[in-house]
This record gives C-alpha cells, structure tokens and sequence, in this order.
C-alpha cells in the first residue's frame, strides 16, 4: 500500500519497463545535476571575468555591476511562476525550453559587441535560468520515490558544492587564455545538448494510470473528487505579477547596499516591497487559483525548510563575502591563495552531503539540520577571531565548518521541501526553494554591509557575529522539522516521504 492506494497485482510492472524507469531515473538524475551545475557554474567564471569584460567594452563598473544584478533580479523575480508553468506544462519541457534558452543566451553573449548587450542578454539568461531550476527539483520529484529522494538532492548539492569551488579557476584559465568571452561559450554545448535530450528522451508511461507513479512530463490527471490541479487550473497571471514586483524591489535593494548603503531609495524599496507582498498575500487567500496552493505552503515543515534555508544561506554568503575582505583587504592574500585558504569549505560541502542524506534516513531532519546548525555557526565564529597572527590552518578550519553545516542543512531541508510536495504542485515548491537560496546571500551580504558601516574601525567581528547569530536562529525552524519517527513536533502529522516510503 502507497500513500492509501491499493495496487492491483495484475498491474505490477513488468521486468522490461522497470529497467526502463530505473535508466530513465539516472537520465533524470544526470540532467537534473548537470543543469544545476551549469547555472553555479555560470555564476561563478563570470565573477572572475568581470574585471578583464569591462576593460575589453570599455564599461563602467556600475554597468559591469549590472551584468550580475540584472541576472539575479530576472532569475529571484520568476522562479515560482516558472515553477507553476513546469506543474502545468511539464518539468521536462520547462528544462528544456531553459536549457536551450539559456545556451542560446550564453552564445549571444561570447557575440555580444557592447556593455548594454551583455547586461541585456544576461536578463534573458537569467529568464531562461528561472525556467531550468525549479525543473531539476520538479522531476526528481516526479522520477524517484519520495523515502528515495535524499540520496539525488545530496548529488545534486555536492555537485554544485564542486562547480562554485572549481568555477574561480575554471574561469581564470579561460579568461588568462582564451578572453573572457570563452566563460560564456563555455556553457553552450552542454546547454544545448541537454536541452535537445529533454525534448527527445520521455518518460514510459504507466501500464494503469496511478497517480501515486505519475508520468514526470505529463501533469496527471487523476485527483481526488473536488479538487482542482495545475492542468485545469488557470495561471494566477495577477498573482505572478504582484510577487515578481515584491522580490524585484527586495533584491535590487538589497543587492545595492554594499555598494551605496542604506539611502532613502533603498528604504522607498524596501516599502514597496513589503507593499506589493501584503498585496500578494491578499489576492492569494481570495482567488481561486492562487499562484502558491495551500498544499504546498500550508505544512509546518515546508515554511520551516524555507526559513532554514533563508537563514542559512544568509550566513553562508554573508560569512563568504566578509571573509574574502578579510583575507584579501586584512591579511594581504591574493586572489588564488584566498581560494585555496577557502577551499576546505567547499571540499567538505562536496563529500558532506551524501553523508548528510545518510544521517537523515537514519536521525531524521530535525537532528540533521541541527548538527549542520550547530556546525555553521561554529565555522562563523571561528572566521570571526582571524586576525594578523592566525595560523592558515585555523582560518580553513573554519571554513570547513561552514562548508559541512551548511551542505548539512541545504540537503536535509531541500530533501523536506521536495518530498512534502505534492507531484502537482512540486514545481511551485521547487521555485520557492531556489527563491529562498537567492533571497538568503542577498539579505546576508546587506546585513554584514550594514554592521560594517555602522562599526568603522572595529574589524569584521561585529558583522561576522550578526551572520552567527542568523546561523544560530535557524536552530528555531530545525524543531519544527520531522524527526527520527517522520513527524513535525506539534503536528501529530507525518511526513508525506516516511508515508509513502513505508
């Protein structure tokens, strides 16, 4: 028995198409890495180029600025509508609309003849980026069960875990050898051929439509008597509209705030962001079909998973952007020994998250993500003690803990989000992960901008204990989280994956 469905042994599958759904799994596991290996990857060889791109276009830094900003606004802005359309249209499409978007993009850019081309053509990009992320979670979702879902989120992360630590030096051979176009060129190929798989290579359908093994291209249409699906349902276009506005005024404040600090625009943002998101609340709870169902925001798990990945990654990025400041600016590193000072975080991110897909299936997420917690904010305020006289090996010791807490806590709560969601609605949940995972460093490197202004000629301890203390924070949304048994303290409710799985 399944999530209280009675199989008909006469439909069990036959020996062939169970070979058939375990290859396409790993196809789907393969795409669903690769292609959030690309976006980190992408990210990552651009920042090295930016220097050598402004010199060649003879470009302001403010425009340069604006090759990454115009990016990250486009990509936060769209990820949940873009998950919607994949719970609508397929995630398999959605891939590989993005994929070949964003190939498509990345060779106009290689092409690109001037400043504004290249800050245009990195919005596009980032549309087509906002279309592919959600995706690689919404088939993972439709591909494997959900007690098996642990082990492919952990891939993926230790995946993207090895493309932001190997991207600073992918991208200065590129741009030391072949110009900084050749970051951009980088990503075509591989885009593309992805993208085309994806069109060609469809899942085997289902001998007898069940919706407990839905088809991970097809929306399915078998639901419960009364309730309405994202294939019947329509796009909540107002919705969208409302919540794209909110996160473009939160990110582009944000994301201005290390460069002016907090001005009278940055305030006006930050109004008109929380406008547009009471607004957004409002038209949600009235519509019909609101852009974000109730299923998939209403489990205590799914909000404490997104609160936990928000405070996270927010000492994460915050911790990362203060600590190349003080190793570069404080101690006199340059930018290739910075990189290896800092490689041990990303080393112990890479190996940790099989481990931490391990320890969950055996502890629960509630331990798990208390252990990866406690591990960050550990690493923060050993960071937070570097001075002239600290020896190298303290100063990567730190990072390693940084690295370890937080793949610790972005597999276990990313696991949790993937496996409350509903089939129909996992693209919708996919969205509103990758939406915390970019709302998270934007909000991490303000706050530590902020504390530093306000604490001229003190050091980075006071910022890099503000990022602790967020760390430490998420220790509130960890209890809230399924333990050991697969239920939510409070809840009496249990996990949707330890269900399934049993």
């Amino acid at each position: 028995m399944t999530g209280g469905t009675v199989r008909n042994p006469a439909s069990a599958p036959a020996p062939a198409p169970a070979a058939t759904s375990a290859a396409h799994r790993r196809l789907t596991l393969t795409s669903s890495v690769l292609g959030a290996v690309l976006v980190a990857l992408d990210g990552t060889v651009l920042t090295i180029a930016q220097p050598a791109l402004r010199h060649d276009l003879h470009a302001s830094f403010a425009q340069v600025q604006w090759t990454g900003t115009g990016y990250l606004i486009a990509v936060a802005s769209l990820l949940v509508f873009a998950g919607r359309l994949g719970d609508r249209y397929g995630h398999q499409r959605m891939f590989a609309l993005g994929m070949l978007g964003f190939g498509a993009a990345s060779a106009g850019l290689w092409a690109a003849p001037g400043v504004g081309w290249v800050i245009g053509l990195r919005v596009v990009q980032g549309v087509f980026g906002a279309l592919l992320q959600p995706a690689t979670l919404g088939m993972l979702r439709a591909a494997f069960p959900p007690d098996r879902l642990g082990m492919p989120v952990a891939l993926r992360t230790s995946a993207i875990g090895l493309a932001v630590a190997a991207g600073p030096l992918v991208g200065g051979v590129l741009v030391i050898h072949f110009g900084w176009r050749s970051v951009f060129l980088l990503n075509v190929v591989p885009a593309l051929v992805l993208g085309v798989l994806a069109l060609l290579v469809r899942a085997p359908a289902p001998d007898v439509p069940d919706p407990d093994v839905p088809d991970p291209d097809v929306p399915h249409p078998y639901v419960p008597a009364g309730q309405r699906t994202s294939a019947v349902a329509r796009l909540d276009l107002p919705g969208a509209l409302l919540l794209a506005t909110a996160l473009i005024c939160l990110v582009h404040t944000l994301v201005g705030v290390p460069e002016r600090g907090w001005t009278l625009d940055g305030m006006a943002g930050l109004l008109a962001a929380a406008a547009a998101a009471g607004a957004f609340v409002r038209h949600e709870r009235r519509t019909a079909d609101p852009l974000l169902p109730p299923d998939v925001f209403g489990p205590v798990a799914v909000r404490a998973a997104l609160g936990l990945l928000v405070t996270a990654s927010a000492a994460m990025l915050g911790t990362m952007f203060v600590g190349s400041h003080v190793l570069q600016d404080v101690l006199g590193l340059d930018p290739l020994r910075t990189s290896l000072t800092a490689l041990p975080g990303a080393v112990a991110m890479v190996l940790g998250a099989p481990a931490s897909a391990v320890l969950m299936r055996r502890r629960g997420a509630r331990e798990t993500t208390f252990l990866g917690t406690g591990l960050l904010t550990l690493g923060v305020l050993v960071l937070s003690r570097v001075d002239g006289g600290t020896a190298t090996a303290v100063i990567s010791g730190g990072f390693l803990l940084l690295g370890a807490g937080f793949g610790a806590v972005m597999v276990t709560a990313t696991a949790v989000l993937v496996r409350q969601a509903p089939v129909a609605s996992a693209g919708v949940t996919g969205g509103l992960q990758q939406t915390a995972l970019n709302v998270g460093p934007a909000l991490g490197t303000a706050a530590a901008t902020t504390v530093l202004t306000l604490s001229d000629g003190t050091g980075t301890a006071p910022a890099l204990t503000v990022l602790a203390c967020a760390a430490a924070l998420g220790g509130l949304f960890c209890v809230r989280l399924p333990g050991a048994d697969g239920r939510s303290p409070g809840t009496g409710a249990r996990c949707a994956g330890d269900i399934e799985g049993e």
